[in-house]
């Protein structure tokens, strides 16, 4: 009983370690035999016999011929089933239940796919993703999202990948065309980026007729077939798209910047107003005085936005806030001797 024992305890071991080795080739084209060997610490002879056990499960391990030679996991198509370790299971669980919040309709998939994963994991990993609970929350008031269709989003991947030009109808434009009793004529731009942001998927693309940068919503683009010529990839302003999407959301150039940045002092101590800062900066003037430095997509939005504050509020500057301020008093005052006086 004893002898059957510690088989059972070998057997679990080796297991787990062909695990490690297979995702370990899995990580890395080519890896050396002597750093396999250290990373599963194991000597190179073991390391051979566990190679030689991946070969008859029928993953094509190839020996690297070299001056430290090593090995490679050819890719095939007839791959066995992919083995994942315990942090691989539970990060693809995670990503399957928060698949929700991406807003690319595949809610449905996803759960189905994870209730497999399930079935197929051991013991003790089905008990830590049923322990693990994610809310994948995409907006801070819930309201629904128009879906982006499946389809229309590996349209749009297909045509980013291989860079051809894409004509599509734009559901707006489409409407407002057929409305005047006119065809819409398709859009023709030359697809970038296809990015996920705040439960919305959107296409980030230099537009030919307008020769200028344009961001599209995936869920009211129609893909017209065939897709036009290969192009050469422009630079997108400032180099990082998730940046530029910012910036075209804040209503500025694409920097990733506000438009309108302003400054002002506030009678509040900076640890009252830090909390609620967002992505402005706050300097402490003393025990109860700070200077607040934010932006907003108008200089009235962001003097509306120092008002936000329940404290005296000294302008710093630029100029085009102060008059923001006036002008924004201006309204507040005549709103109020609009107001029908209470007898």
């Amino acid at each position: 009983m004893a002898a059957m024992c510690g088989s059972m305890v070998v057997m679990q071991k080796t297991s787990a370690r062909l695990l490690s080795l297979l995702s370990l080739l899995q990580a890395r084209r080519d890896w050396p035999g002597a750093v396999l060997a250290e990373r599963l610490d194991v000597s190179a002879r073991t390391l051979r016999r566990d190679v030689d056990r991946l070969r008859e499960l029928g993953y094509p391990v190839r020996a690297v011929k070299g001056p430290d030679g090593g090995y490679r996991l050819d890719a095939g198509t007839r791959l066995p089933p992919l083995l994942f370790d315990d942090e691989q299971a539970v990060a693809l669980a995670v990503a399957l239940r928060t698949a929700a919040a991406t807003g690319a309709g595949i809610e449905d998939g996803a759960e189905r796919a994870l209730t497999t994963l399930r079935q197929l994991m051991p013991a003790r990993l089905r008990h830590r993703i049923d322990a693990l609970e994610v809310t994948s929350v995409a907006r801070s008031a819930p309201r629904p999202q128009p879906q982006a269709d499946t389809g229309v989003l590996m349209a749009l991947s297909a045509a980013v990948q291989a860079r051809e030009v894409l004509r599509f109808d734009h559901a707006p434009a489409r409407a407002a065309a057929t409305a005047a009793g006119e065809a819409p004529p398709p859009r023709r731009v030359e697809p970038h980026h296809l990015v996920a942001r705040g439960g919305r998927w959107y296409l980030v693309a230099w537009d030919l007729d307008r020769e200028d940068w344009r961001v599209f919503r995936a869920d009211r683009i129609t893909p017209r077939t065939p897709t036009g010529p290969r192009f050469t990839p422009r630079d997108l302003p400032g180099g990082d798209v998730a940046a530029f999407l910012t910036g075209r959301f804040r209503g500025s150039d694409g920097s990733g910047d506000w438009p309108c940045r302003g400054t002002a002092v506030l009678g509040l101590p900076a640890s009252a107003v830090s909390p609620h800062a967002a992505d402005g900066t706050v300097e402490e003037l003393g025990p109860d005085r700070c200077r607040l430095t934010m932006g907003a997509w108008s200089w009235p939005s962001l003097a509306a936005a120092f008002c936000l504050y329940d404290a005296d509020i000294e302008v710093v500057g630029p100029p085009a806030l102060e008059e923001a301020f006036a002008g924004l008093a201006d309204r507040c005052a005549g709103a109020v001797a609009k107001r029908p006086r209470r007898r």
